[in-house]
């Protein structure tokens, strides 16, 4: 790892302490957000080279955030997983049409989550 930055906007603390406390000991540098605004604050100021949103926050949602995310030149490129405990059929068609690059459910799987932030940051997961 050569410490990526991943932004995680989750408004559950103990997810984010789940997912901060996952990334940080496999070397990702993390940066926090708990609503939608936040996110897109974040995103345009830091610029990381991953986002994993959750797609249920107070204010604007997963969905609102990603679009003004994808609308600024800056961050349109990227990669942003959505992060939700709403794993229905037909959710991840869904996302991946709202413009999504990927899905994880929550309860999250931590190896299937070390592997899918790895693909979007280069890494190989190990």
């Amino acid at each position: 790892m050569s410490g990526e930055r991943v932004l995680v906007v989750e408004d559950n603390e103990k997810n984010m302490k789940l997912f901060r406390d996952v990334l940080q000991a496999k070397g990702y540098f993390t940066l926090e957000a708990t609503s939608g605004e936040e996110a897109v604050e974040l995103a345009s100021e830091h610029v990381p080279d991953l986002i994993l949103m959750d797609v249920q926050l107070p204010g604007i949602d997963g969905v609102e955030a990603l679009a003004r995310i994808r609308a600024d030149e800056r961050t349109a490129s990227i990669p942003v997983v959505a992060l939700t405990a709403q794993a229905m059929s037909g959710d991840r068609e869904r996302f991946l049409e709202a413009g999504f690059d990927g899905y994880i459910s929550k309860p999250v799987d931590v190896l299937e989550f070390i592997e899918t932030v790895a693909r979007y940051c280069g890494g190989s997961g190990a």
